[in-house]
């Protein structure tokens, strides 16, 4: 059997991924079919290149340099490929830009002024909860910029050859309560305030859980969980059944408290990450700091936080 290049793509995703099933899915496959593709590529190098343990799947040393041989050129493939589709698509359909993001309250302020700056490119958005599965579609020619969130202490997985740059180093995260809870009449709240309710998380959310469950272990707290989606979790703490971390750009609501915590334990950093060559990065990125920078001068909470921290967000049109 002759190594193709979709062969390289599969080891590249058991790789990045650690295991045969999230590989399959990424891949769009079955597990057995993978299983299967990859003992004939073993087989035909003749050595094992993964070794299979209980929590995963590890390259072995062999694994390791065969990877490192392969990711190059699945790269220049899939770069092959995109730029032909673009070029293809700029004679044909005009300029676009596709953006990826997870959740947030600048993309509102950020499109409008995308439209604004370039009114003859057609701007499409793709929101997902995971900036992992963000940057695997960045990375497969599938967006042209995304912006990300990374829980502090819980790296995402770059894949090689994106561009990154850093829109807020540690953006602090608040908690949003009920309007009622005894620690929503405080404009800071300690973590011991909340010992007693039940916490709210989305474990499709990467590194959230891990990154809450963190702080709160350093706490010395072990208070109930509930896991769903950010819906879910807004008409729970509405009614006082949970409290849950939040982005300090939050609107204002009626039906819900928004708190920094003292010490501001919980962190994220935010960046917006390109495939190679975008041309428009410095514009896009441009559009996105001051949509930021508006959206957390809105926000009077995240506002006298910066106030009490004195961030240079307050004097400069840049975000530090």
């Amino acid at each position: 059997m002759e190594l193709e290049v979709r062969h390289l793509r599969a080891l590249c995703a058991i790789a990045d991924t650690g295991s045969l099933h999230k590989a399959a899915r990424l891949l769009g496959t079955t597990q057995p079919s993978l299983t299967t593709q990859l003992r004939r590529i073993e087989n035909a190098l003749g050595a094992e290149l993964f070794s299979r343990e209980r929590t995963g799947c590890r390259p072995t040393p062999l694994g390791r340099a065969v990877l490192s041989r392969a990711r190059p050129l699945v790269d220049g493939m899939n770069a092959l490929v995109t730029e032909t589709r673009e070029a293809v698509a700029r004679t044909t359909q005009g300029p676009r830009l596709r953006i990826g993001a997870t959740a947030s309250r600048v993309i509102g302020g950020w499109l409008r002024r995308l439209r604004i700056r370039l009114p003859e490119t057609d701007t499409s958005l793709q929101v997902d909860v995971s900036a992992n599965a963000l940057l695997r579609m960045l990375a497969a020619g599938q967006l042209d910029v995304a912006f990300v969130h990374e829980v502090e202490g819980f790296p995402l997985r770059l894949p090689a050859g994106l561009v990154e740059r850093v829109l807020v180093d540690r953006e602090p995260q608040f908690i949003c309560m009920a309007p009622d809870h005894p620690a929503a009449a405080r404009s800071v709240v300690e973590l011991s305030d909340l010992a007693g309710d039940r916490w709210m998380v989305d474990p499709a959310v990467d590194g959230e859980w891990d990154g809450l469950r963190r702080v709160l272990v350093a706490a010395g707290l072990n208070p109930p969980l509930l896991h769903g989606d950010y819906l879910t979790a807004v008409s729970l703490i509405a009614i006082g059944e949970a409290v849950a971390p939040c982005q300090p750009t939050s609107g204002p609501r009626d039906d819900m408290a928004i708190r920094p915590l003292r010490g501001d334990p919980l962190g994220v950093r935010l960046m917006l990450v390109s495939r190679p060559g975008f041309a428009d990065f410095d514009a896009v990125y441009a559009d996105l700091e001051t949509a930021y920078r508006d959206a957390a001068m809105r926000a009077s909470g995240y506002r006298q936080w910066l106030l009490r921290n004195e961030s240079p967000l307050l004097s400069r049109g840049a975000v530090a």
